[in-house]
């Protein structure tokens, strides 16, 4: 397997030069931009602000960085998006390297090679969240938390490894701290190490994280005097031990994400898989102990913290793609004829797997005859649909039978030739993926409507709606009619007026646009477009998709 392949040319093509297929979707990637946007804007590059309210939840690096992306590129959605590509490619090469400092290069490139066309290492990888650079940071400090253990006399890995969870922290607070030592300590216990647990306590390193996270923190709290308490106590604590944001997932909520994380390369294993030569397919002992613990830790966290998102165990997709890398390479290195069972198995495995694919690529024409645009329930699709789906399901029947093929041919490329398939499959998934999400999921739909119908200078309200992207997009500030969500916190600290402006009750905005000749406002889904229509008779459509509707309400 050639390394430029698999380390360069596909992960630059799959998370570089597909960046800017698909808009940012709301609310996240839209929240994110704008804040960096602000940050460029206002020049405070200390205390976030989304909306001209503070924004205290999440620490700034990737606010940071995405403003410099933005001074660089402009505000575009690639820029927006190109840190946490790069953080993704970043988890590619760190997986190569981990590889082949436990066994050999070529067990580092199948792994980073099976990480590279996991679908859910390759979605998360293109938005603009923070969820793709904390796996990097957090799984950088582990490995270098472990070279440091490992080489006791290289004292700068140490103070590598405090410095990167410095960074893990100014990305996502304390669990950038939490989850390298925890996982580390464990580790060393498990595997009898445990005199080696006060080495990981390096006062150099202390202050190197001190010097690092401290000047925002301080600077932070001398701008807003509720700071501490707000990040440490209820954003740290409160998040993962009550249930402040109406998390009820059930206890196996990981579990199906992370088999439909692996699609589609997982299936594959079931082929490699040999129980009599398990030992010989992984590790050493105490190299699958800690990545043991680094999966399992992370799954058991988040499986008992109250606050449960799916993008929260992003980095134990890591150990799981070494662990892979270690079977597929044992598997083609030494191919044992497989019994007739094994051969049906697996054969029925990956059709089944396509055969799923294949049928959700077909299901949305048929639901959109069921779309309920009434109740919010909205399906949109173009006409193009069925040439944006022919290449992903191409690919997905050649998933059935060319690996195979081309090993019973050439005696080899089974392994390489997966790899390219699920690269393209992933890659020709972004056209349909677009054209499904972006209707109603990215305000980017409206942008050149709103520059037509509303006039410069014209306030454009958001009726209980509150897309970020509309601002960022159109670069206007828009005010808000009763969906505040998590700007409350920060406009309880506007002055009376900017509050009366720009956040607004639904009665306050009917009162408003019984005053005034004009007001413009958006909205979406149709049960909100009555309830305007219900109180202002004379509201106009001046421009809709089926989700978002532009209004005119005159006086």
């Amino acid at each position: 397997m050639q390394k430029r392949y698999v380390l360069f040319l596909i992960p630059l093509i799959l998370y570089i030069g597909l960046l800017s297929t698909m808009p940012q979707m709301e609310p996240d990637e839209a929240r994110y931009s704008l804040i960096a946007s602000a940050m460029n804007e206002s020049g405070n590059y200390i205390t976030p602000h989304i909306k001209n309210t503070v924004y205290l939840e999440k620490p700034p690096l990737v606010s940071w960085v995405t403003a410099v992306a933005f001074k660089i590129f402009g505000e575009t959605d690639f820029s927006a998006r190109l840190f946490a590509a790069l953080c993704a490619w970043g988890c590619i090469l760190l997986v190569y390297f981990t590889g082949r400092h436990f066994r050999d290069e070529k067990t580092g490139l199948y792994a980073a090679a099976i990480l590279t066309v996991s679908c859910f290492h390759f979605m998360l990888g293109r938005l603009n969240i923070l969820d793709m650079p904390l796996t990097f940071f957090i799984c950088l400090s582990i490995w270098l938390g472990y070279l440091a253990l490992k080489r006791q006399n290289k004292k700068y890995l140490f103070y590598l490894f405090y410095f990167v969870c410095a960074l893990t922290f100014l990305t996502k607070g304390l669990i950038g701290v939490v989850f390298p030592f925890a996982i580390l300590i464990i580790w060393l216990l498990w595997t009898g190490q445990w005199r080696n647990i006060l080495l990981l306590f390096s006062p150099v390193g202390i202050l190197i994280f001190i010097i690092t996270v401290c000047p925002w923190l301080i600077l932070a709290q001398k701008e807003n005097s509720d700071f501490l308490w707000f990040f440490f106590v209820r954003e740290h604590f409160l998040r993962f031990t009550t249930k402040m944001h109406g998390k009820t997932e059930p206890f196996y909520y990981y579990l199906p994400i992370i088999i439909g994380g692996t699609i589609p390369w997982s299936v594959y294993v079931i082929k490699a898989w040999k129980n009599r030569s398990f030992k010989e397919s992984f590790f050493n002992r105490d190299e699958n102990k800690l990545l043991v613990v680094w999966f399992l830790f992370i799954f058991l966290f988040y499986t008992l913290s109250s606050s449960k998102l799916a993008t929260y165990i992003a980095p134990l997709f890591l150990p799981l793609a070494l662990f892979a890398g270690c079977l597929m390479k044992k598997y083609e290195e030494n191919i044992l004829s497989e019994g007739l069972l094994v051969r049906i198995i697996f054969r029925v495995a990956v059709i089944i797997q396509s055969l799923i694919l294949i049928i959700a690529l077909f299901l949305p024409p048929i639901l959109q005859k069921y779309s309920d645009a009434e109740r919010g329930l909205v399906i949109m699709i173009s006409s193009n649909w069925w040439l944006y789906v022919f290449p992903p399901v191409v690919v997905l029947i050649m998933m059935t039978f060319l690996p195979d093929l081309i090993f019973r041919k050439f005696r080899k490329g089974w392994f390489i030739s997966i790899y390219i398939l699920s690269a393209l499959f992933l890659g020709s998934l972004l056209f349909p993926a677009n054209d499904f999400l972006s209707p109603y999921r990215s305000a980017r739909v409206a942008k050149e409507a709103i520059v037509r119908y509303v006039p410069a200078g014209q306030d454009l309200y958001q009726y209980r709606v509150n897309f970020y992207g509309i601002d960022f997009y159109n670069k206007i500030r828009t005010p808000i009619v009763e969906d505040f969500g998590e700007l409350s916190d920060g406009i309880v600290k506007l002055a009376s007026e900017e509050k009366k402006r720009y956040f607004l009750s639904a009665n306050e905005f009917f009162e408003l646009c019984t005053q005034r000749k004009d007001i413009y406002c958006i909205t979406q889904h149709q049960a909100r477009l009555k309830e305007i229509k219900t109180k202002m008779p004379k509201t106009d459509v001046l421009w809709d998709n089926g989700a978002f509707y532009l209004l005119h309400i005159r006086n």
